[in-house]
């Protein structure tokens, strides 16, 4: 796992759907299994209550505009990107590489960041920057697709805390994330 050099002061968090075989999205970003049934309250309202960052990366922002509206209003939201342009939208701030990032974070004063998409989230564990992930499993295979989670250069540990059984077969799970030292 890449540590980085100064740990930031703000807590990461994950709160993110995946199909029974671990993907977030189909290959071409397409979420219609996702929301296909409905698994009845999901925590996300509670869950982003106590959020005040967001920080996905270029897919992720670009999937979010095609929903017709903007659900993020009002929060202070971060696009990890090398591609798209800083002034892209005036709702975001992009930032370029993840120690850029980081400082823009700690500037903020961030304390409780939602990370999200997958190759954030990837790169926050790598990072030793995720707190918390909160998992929900549709009842579904893809056979393909973005993967949540991709290769690591060590194992991270984790502490489950609570499993839940939502409607329609979905299933939560809420892990706390071990971090050396």
């Amino acid at each position: 796992m890449t540590e980085v050099a100064t740990p930031p002061r703000f807590s990461g968090k994950v709160f993110i759907g995946v199909s029974v075989d671990g993907f977030i999205a189909r290959p071409d970003g397409d979420l219609d299994w996702l929301i296909r049934a409905d698994p009845g309250d999901t925590g996300y309202e509670a869950f982003m209550a106590g959020i005040d960052t967001l920080v996905m990366g270029r897919g992720t922002y670009e999937k979010a505009l095609t929903f017709g509206y903007w659900p993020y209003e009002g929060r202070r939201t971060m696009v990890l990107s090398s591609r798209l342009s800083p002034d892209a939208d005036p709702r975001i701030t992009v930032h370029r590489d993840l120690e850029a990032l980081l400082r823009a974070l700690a500037e903020a004063g961030a304390r409780r960041v939602y990370v999200d998409g997958g190759k954030v989230v990837q790169t926050f564990l790598r990072a030793g920057l995720v707190d918390e992930l909160t998992v929900t499993t549709a009842p579904i295979l893809l056979g393909s697709g973005m993967p949540l989670f991709g290769p690591l250069e060590s194992d991270i540990e984790l502490t489950h805390r609570a499993t839940k059984v939502l409607g329609a077969g979905y299933v939560q799970s809420v892990y706390d994330v071990a971090h050396a030292g």
